[in-house]
């Protein structure tokens, strides 16, 4: 509910309107903050891909505003079965390679068979999601006239009218003026460029060493390929540098598929590229049939490149913040990239509405970069990390070892206290 206050004493501009941009909005809108979306598409819209949301996502949304969680609620969708509500992934051996002379990967198990669960032990709603579904729903909580599409920043500078306003200058010729920018517009950040400056390395996207093909496949047809326990709930099959990972969107409807694999430079311009059925097959020719099966399936490839953000020393300078991904873009490979943003919304709304003049906002941009940053990047060197230890790069094909680490990397990342680390956030926009 929209709160009785006057409306605050600036104006804000969001540049992007993707999730973080979105879920950042609806809970601004509820203090009375004036702002106004910047969307350089012609239309709120996602790339069509699952995404899966942690419990720490869950509580983030329902901290910050009912309309956001009931957007999640709505979309969600998590394993099917009662034994598997727990867990957040089970863990597989997808490559035949790591097979001994017996035709086992680890005593009693062979390629494809369930070796160990990966539990939640967490509070907080958890699932995935079909991206592009997800912002719909966000979408029917931004009245008309927020936002303003086909707007591709292409410049900032700060107003010569002595305001200390922001002027942010787009590709169709026009310009806005606000108080502050917040940049939510993604790994391909011009707000990144511009804060931490063109010529530092640190404000462009680097090649992880990891791509992926992407799929959606009807979950009838999985069921056909897999069964029903493996279809229908969470899986991840491990192998030599690459892995395959499948969860169930649309409320069971769809299984997700992402297949990861290896190569140490990316030249393309593009990210994302079409590549041919059979150069995909051949990237998987020598794993297990469980894998073959679902590659076999997965249609119109298109090679996703995986970049992320080297680690910068600031999240704000002047009048302008970064959050979600243009601050810390990251690979996928701990499922927290879209969480971390979402906690990002959370935690900066918060303490914008605290916020009663300029200098307050200021203030509390840099509570945000000291209570965000650390834990951001975190997930971003951790991310890298788990996505060698799935492809047998981290601790070799040494199941122990893997086993071990899944049983405890997770728990930073679900457990965290939102509600303290804005308080503590609050205590240093307050100092």
């Amino acid at each position: 509910m929209a709160s009785t206050s006057s409306p605050k004493p600036y104006s804000l501009a969001i540049v992007g309107g993707g999730i973080s941009g979105l879920c950042l909005a609806i809970t601004l809108l509820q203090y009375d903050v004036p702002l106004t979306i910047y969307e350089a598409a012609p239309h709120f819209g996602e790339i069509g891909a699952g995404v899966a949301l942690g419990p720490n996502a869950g509580r983030a949304m329902e901290l910050m505003s009912p309309k956001i969680y009931d957007a999640f609620m709505k979309c969600k969708t998590g394993n099917a079965d009662e034994s598997h509500q727990d867990s957040w992934f089970t863990i597989r051996v997808g490559d035949a390679r790591r097979e001994n002379k017996e035709g086992y990967v680890r005593e009693g198990k062979r390629v494809g068979d369930a070796l160990f669960e990966v539990p939640l032990r967490s509070t907080g709603g958890r699932g995935g999601v079909y991206r592009a579904h997800f912002l719909d729903e966000l979408v029917k909580d931004v009245p008309d006239g927020v936002a303003r599409f086909d707007k591709k920043l292409v410049d900032m500078h700060e107003a010569k009218d002595g305001s200390g306003d922001m002027v942010l200058k787009f590709a169709d010729g026009s310009t806005a003026q606000h108080s502050a920018v917040i940049g939510c517009d993604g790994i391909k950040s011009l707000t990144r460029k511009w804060l931490l400056g063109r010529d530092n390395p640190a404000s462009t996207a680097v090649f992880s060493g990891k791509y992926a093909y992407r799929g959606l496949i009807p979950m009838d047809e999985a069921v056909k390929l897999l069964g029903e326990e493996v279809a229908r709930n969470s899986q991840i099959y491990l192998g030599y540098h690459g892995h395959l990972l499948t969860f169930p969107i649309e409320h069971g409807k769809t299984m997700n598929v992402v297949a990861f694999s290896s190569r140490d430079t990316w030249e393309d311009e593009k990210w994302v590229v079409t590549t041919s059925k059979e150069e995909m097959d051949a990237d998987f020719a020598n794993w297990g049939p469980h894998v073959r099966k679902i590659v076999g399936a997965m249609q119109k490839p298109d090679i996703w490149a995986l970049f992320m953000h080297p680690p910068c020393d600031t999240y704000t300078k002047g009048r302008v913040c970064l959050l979600g991904d243009a601050a810390h873009a990251t690979t996928p490979h701990q499922g927290a990239g879209a969480g971390m943003c979402i906690e990002d919304s959370y935690i900066l709304a918060n303490l914008i509405k605290e916020a009663n003049s300029i200098d307050e906002l200021k203030r509390a941009f840099s509570a945000f970069d000291q209570a965000r940053r650390e834990r951001t990047q975190k997930n971003v060197k951790t991310s890298h990390e788990a996505g060698k230890m799935y492809d047998f790069e981290l601790f070799g094909d040494d199941l122990d070892k893997v086993e071990a680490s899944f049983s405890h990397r997770m728990r930073w990342i679900w457990d965290v206290d939102l509600k303290e680390q804005l308080a503590q956030a609050q205590k240093m926009m307050k100092a």
